[in-house]
């Protein structure tokens, strides 16, 4: 898979570490969490769907690490950032074993058929 990305050298040399270190921190405790957790939810305050996805893995036994940041009305900045990072436009951002499975929906998907079983080994 691959995904269109600005190349670096459309990117002017002044600004490049901006963006390289731009709520780095964010990001790098997020793999740090993805790396230790088996099951990792990313979200927000008040999001309906990051709820449905906490539940439905509560609802199957299934352990999860939960990290969120803000509500709607603070630290979009920081959500922005992994949202760059992952590709990933909405949150929740639900990780199972490092791997980016999707949303809310599609964890439902997943427990539905089986395969989130199977991913869990």
């Amino acid at each position: 898979m691959s995904r269109r990305l600005l190349p670096e050298t459309q990117v002017h040399p002044a600004i490049r570490a901006a963006i390289a270190n731009q709520h780095a921190d964010v990001v790098a405790a997020t793999e740090q969490a993805i790396a230790q957790h088996p099951v990792v939810v990313l979200g927000m305050t008040g999001n309906p769907f990051v709820k449905k996805a906490r539940r439905l893995l509560d609802a199957a036994g299934i352990a999860h690490h939960d990290i969120d940041h803000g509500s709607y009305f603070s630290q979009w900045r920081r959500r922005n950032a992994l949202k760059m990072w992952s590709g990933w436009p909405t949150f929740p951002m639900v990780f199972v074993k490092g791997a980016l499975v999707g949303g809310a929906e599609d964890l439902a998907k997943l427990q539905a058929s089986g395969e989130l079983k199977r991913l869990l080994g």
